[in-house]
């Protein structure tokens, strides 16, 4: 099982240096094996907690590529979980 994206949704906005930055919630990931693409969602993701666009009835979640892990040898394909590290 390979893991293809992480899936992400903009939690809010804060100022770095004078200049806005999004702040994410990693909430699954998109993986891949022999069989095709198929996704996983933390089972305590709520979309009705998510900002969305005034007049609209969807949210956006953000795909992004997984970033390599440092410090560690081994590369797991499983979903880290652990929300109280960043996952961006």
């Amino acid at each position: 099982m390979k893991k293809i994206y992480d899936l992400a949704v903009k939690t809010g906005s804060y100022q770095k240096d004078g200049e806005t930055k999004n702040r994410y919630e990693n909430i699954g990931s998109v993986m891949e094996n022999e069989n095709g693409q198929f996704m996983f969602l933390k089972r305590s993701f709520n979309p009705a907690g998510v900002d969305f666009k005034e007049g609209s009835e969807s949210i956006i979640i953000s795909m992004f590529a997984p970033k390599e892990k440092s410090g560690n040898s081994q590369k797991s394909d499983l979903p880290d979980w652990d929300d109280a590290s960043p996952a961006f």
